[in-house]
């Protein structure tokens, strides 16, 4: 049987320091990027409403025109 390995206490200082700063980083980040994120999204809905708008213009302009020809 392998004997377990002592790991030293500067090791696991360092280690939990990194998972902390880690964690810290990416909750800093996650702040920074949400109103970006939510403000792109408001966007995209925006166009894609402006888009379903003038789809929906263009069917009706078609139809007005096969009437008109009938």
């Amino acid at each position: 049987m392998i004997p377990p390995v002592e790991v030293s206490p500067l090791i696991k200082l360092c280690r939990y320091s990194a998972l902390l700063l880690g964690i810290i980083y990416g909750a800093r980040r996650y702040a920074y990027l949400k109103p970006i994120a939510a403000e792109d999204r408001r966007l995209e809905a925006e166009e894609k409403a402006r888009q379903e708008e003038l789809k929906r213009i263009a069917k009706a302009l078609e139809e007005a025109q096969e009437s008109i020809l009938k």
